[in-house]
């Protein structure tokens, strides 16, 4: 608890119990001579990046993100001895504008879709730097954006967007415009993007230490590459940096008076007819071409009914009255992990097997017990129990074994036979009187097996 104290202490000050360095004071000096003659109203600044407080909730939510260690090998639980030890250092950098982020480690994270993201993961002390930065701009910009921007942002949230997209559909804005940016957090303008920045943040260290987290470079096979463009995913600042760049395009669909919802590079725009789709599709697209050299993937942009495009895992049923429903990719998605879950390897126990999945369905539920479809989650639940009784029987091996379990689990000898020598696969054979009777829900309800269509939690 004592080193708690310390390491807090240290955040505050720059010192814990002993002299600061002549490297620290000149800075806190004039920290607090700022602090003086800062106005009521006052910019983002570097003062208030390293106030105790803002390090504080900055410490807590990287050690909360835990995630993995950047190319210096420095783990999150490294990190307040780290801490403790150089804090007074780093923070007279920070102060006096010579702090320089390190390059991001470069990884391959395969996308759902198809395909990989490239992630890249900033060191720990790098993370902590950021997510104190985010947290002061956040403070300053987020009453700012549009209010149908969700993502990433305090009180915002994707089932919000869902409920706005419904919204638009069920007042008659029938057909969407579905925009996919391409590789957009690979391909932001760095100048663009500091312009931005620079009209809201005066302080000439917090622009340079900006820029520095963007042109910092990815280390990828022992080798350093330079990031002309882009901002990494992977950092705590970078969505509130792609919010800021995609603020232009909310401000213009604001201007136009469209009916638009966007989570981070996910835009849709809800309009009467195909043929105003297609306009505003076609303006869209000079627009971000011309204003923030972004590009339309073409491909995966659309003008479409709503029913037949996915936003964020979700779709809709047609109607005057539209229902939220589970995306077909989703759900297929959804049976894939399952598959992966269920897969008899290691010589699991069905109590093992059980735990893992639950564990994943629990936070499926989380997510997409939003929908407004029930039967569909009655039907996952019968399709997962199905599937737990096809591994069990192929975990009964032999015919004599199977006989056995099913006789002891109440099956009749006559049916308990007649399916122990059956010629049918494990799947069909799941569907059967004898496996429902040895496996009945409950038995899987006695394992803890988690439900999709059980209320979700509140």
């Amino acid at each position: 608890m004592r080193q708690k104290h310390q390491i807090e202490l240290n955040l505050g000050t720059g010192a814990s119990g002993e002299t600061a360095s002549a490297a620290a004071q000149e800075p806190e000096a004039r920290a607090a001579k700022a602090s003086l003659e800062r106005p009521a109203v006052a910019e983002p600044t570097m003062e208030a990046v390293v106030e105790r407080e803002n390090l504080k909730r900055a410490l807590a939510q990287v050690k909360r993100n835990k995630g993995a260690a950047g190319i210096d090998g420095m783990s999150v639980d490294d990190l307040p001895a780290y801490l403790k030890e150089h804090w007074p250092t780093i923070r007279a950098q920070l102060l006096d504008g010579t702090y320089r982020p390190q390059p991001v480690r470069r990884v391959e994270i395969p996308k759902a879709s198809g395909g990989v993201r490239l992630l890249g993961i900033p060191t720990v002390l790098d993370r902590l730097t950021q997510q104190a930065v985010m947290q002061v701009l956040q403070a300053d910009w987020d009453g700012t954006f549009s209010e149908t921007s969700y993502g990433f942002r305090p009180q915002h949230s994707a089932h919000q967007a869902v409920e706005q997209a419904q919204a638009y559909i069920a007042s008659g804005h029938a057909v969407v415009v579905d925009i996919d940016l391409e590789k957009f957090f690979d391909r932001v303008n760095h100048d663009i993007l500091m312009g931005l920045v620079a009209k809201r943040v005066a302080d000439k260290r917090l622009l340079k230490l900006i820029r520095g987290f963007l042109t910092a470079g990815a280390m990828e096979g022992g080798l350093v590459s330079p990031t002309e463009e882009g901002t990494p995913q992977g950092g705590p600042l970078s969505p509130l940096l792609s919010n800021l760049m995609l603020d232009v395009l909310d401000k213009e669909l604001e201007k136009r008076g469209h009916r638009f919802v966007r989570y981070a590079d996910d835009c849709n725009i809800y309009v009467r007819s195909q043929k105003a789709g297609e306009r505003v599709l076609a303006g869209i697209e000079r627009f971000l071409e011309k204003r923030l050299k972004l590009k339309i993937n073409k491909a995966k942009s659309a003008v479409a009914k709503p029913g037949v495009r996915k936003f964020l895992g979700f779709s809709f049923t047609s109607g005057q009255e539209p229902r939220r429903r589970i995306a077909p990719q989703a759900l297929a998605r959804f049976k894939a992990k399952v598959l992966e879950l269920t897969r008899r390897t290691g010589g699991q126990s069905l109590a093992q097997i059980a735990k893992e999945l639950s564990a994943y369905l629990i936070g499926w539920r989380g997510y997409f017990g939003f929908c407004q479809t029930p039967s569909v989650l009655r039907v996952l639940d019968r399709w997962i129990r199905r599937r737990l009784r096809a591994v069990v029987w192929k975990q009964w091996k032999y015919g004599p074994a199977r006989f056995a379990e099913l006789r002891r689990r109440g099956v009749g000898r006559d049916l308990a036979a007649q399916t122990a020598g059956a010629p049918h696969g494990p799947w069909r054979l799941a569907n059967s009187p004898a496996l429902a009777i040895a496996l009945p829900n409950s038995f899987f309800a006695s394992l803890g097996l988690a439900s999709v269509a059980a209320p979700r939690p509140a």
